[in-house]
């Protein structure tokens, strides 16, 4: 719709109400074997779960899910894409459909968010690209034996998530949704994608980010604060940032809060209906989660409002009946504070004088880690690294130019080493080298926000 605002005028006047879970409510259909497979597919291997194929498959049940949450008051609905990737769809060989899926899903979507808008054009529909982290992350190895290896490259990532970004913007969202975000160099991936999509089609359009933190302590599975994923991001130009999945909406508050008052960006929160029961099933319903989300809406915590697993069009109805009247959440100013990271948050002010940084991981400036590195005595090496943040180093510098060593090798290995121990690399890391190529396989390695020397 042409004359439709955009979602940024709109956001610092009311705030937004985002969809439920789409797997929930899927569910609820019982769908055979035989529906998800369609007409399309014809392995042997069983296809029921693989919930984005249904885009083609059976989209009138999609289309009725979204229907539901546009009757329910949802000001923004989500594609139905959030494993439609070519990492996620290896597990049912559906590879070479990604793109088919994620057009069919932007279609369904943007289709039926019209239709509500034209019905009543003063309350416009959006529809967000849903954009999942994958099943496989970019900074932790799934194998014990060998800290170093990576079940997935960052190009790789990053060639996945272009294809889905591109098909879903050619299918029409207004934003893009990066979600449920655990690790955040797969997040980078996505963020870099983005812009290759965006340049590539000559179209801009707002990004979402949404992070799922693992436990009370406020991090997330690959080990960050929050405050570290801001520092990590904030190159990015985004709309919002928020929280999804993780808990309830009880648990997830104080971490709303927290963010909100870090950020610079409108706030999102979509929490689970509660933890799940011993049957994998949540159980909170409209009326106790309504009583807790009213505490967001008091204290002025968020822009969009949400649900996650577990949630339904009843949940979203009730929070839409609560904001009359409502005011969202006020960015926090932007500042012009230095800020880097590794598994923490590194600020750096005038206040703080002057920075350590530790430079014994420099095969230039120690014959000790430069034989260890030779010899591959890796472990070894590693012992300097951990010395010297215990030692107070607040940043650690790693050079492998040496004209015995190869640096393209080297300076991944040993950082992808390096994040496998979570004493070393929650400070940040300098990546040092005369050769750019060995600089940008540097970075591809961190998830944290990095010093290039």
């Amino acid at each position: 719709m042409a004359n439709k605002p955009t979602i940024q005028s709109i956001l610092d006047h009311r705030i937004l109400v985002l969809d439920g879970a789409m797997g929930t409510m899927i569910q609820q259909y019982n769908l055979t074997e035989e529906d998800y497979r369609g007409e399309l597919v014809t392995g042997k291997q069983t296809y029921r779960g693989n919930n984005d194929m249904l885009c083609i498959t059976k989209p009138a049940v999609i289309r009725e899910i979204h229907a539901k949450y546009l009757d329910a008051g949802a000001d923004i609905i989500e594609t139905n894409t959030f494993n439609a990737n070519v990492i996620s769809m290896e597990d049912y060989g559906m590879q070479s459909l990604v793109r088919e899926m994620n057009l069919a899903a932007a279609h369904l979507a943007v289709e039926i968010a019209a239709e509500y808008t034209a019905k009543d054009p003063s309350t416009p529909r959006f529809v967000a690209g849903a954009i999942g982290p994958t099943n496989k992350t970019c900074s932790m190895s799934p194998d014990v034996n060998n800290p170093a290896y990576r079940a997935l490259s960052f190009d790789t990532l990053v060639d996945a998530y272009q294809e889905q970004i591109e098909a879903l913007m050619d299918g029409g969202v207004d934003l893009l949704l990066i979600e449920t975000i655990f690790d955040t160099l797969n997040a980078k991936a996505a963020l870099f994608a983005a812009e290759k999509a965006m340049v590539r089609q000559q179209k801009k359009i707002p990004i979402m980010l949404s992070l799922t933190l693992t436990d009370k302590g406020g991090r997330t599975l690959s080990g960050q604060t929050m405050g570290a994923f801001l520092a990590s991001v904030e190159h990015a130009e985004l709309l919002s940032v928020g929280l999804n999945c993780s808990f309830g909406a009880r648990d997830m508050k104080a971490f709303i809060k927290e963010l909100g008052e870090m950020s610079p960006y409108y706030i999102s929160a979509y929490p689970n209906a509660g933890l799940p029961n011993r049957f994998g099933e949540y159980d909170e319903s409209p009326e106790i989660m309504a009583l807790q989300i009213k505490e967001y809406f008091d204290e002025h915590l968020v822009n969009v409002i949400g649900g996650c697993c577990g949630t339904t069009p009843d949940h979203i109805a009730t929070y839409k009946s609560m904001l009359q009247g409502v005011a969202p959440h006020r960015r926090s100013p932007e500042t012009n504070v230095m800020r880097l990271s590794g598994l923490e948050l590194l600020e750096i002010k005038p206040e703080n004088n002057f920075v350590n940084i530790g430079e014994r991981c420099n095969v230039a400036g120690s014959r000790k880690f430069l034989r260890l590195i030779r010899e591959e005595k890796y472990e070894e090496a590693l012992t300097i690294a951990r010395k010297q943040v215990e030692d107070g180093a607040q940043v650690l510098d790693v050079n492998m130019d040496e004209g015995m060593l190869d640096a393209m090798k080297e300076m991944p290995n040993f950082l992808h080493l390096m994040m496998s121990e979570p004493d070393i690399c929650r400070v940040p890391i300098m990546i040092d080298s005369s050769k750019w190529q060995v600089i940008e396989e540097g970075l591809k390695c961190v998830q944290g926000k990095c010093i290039v020397n």
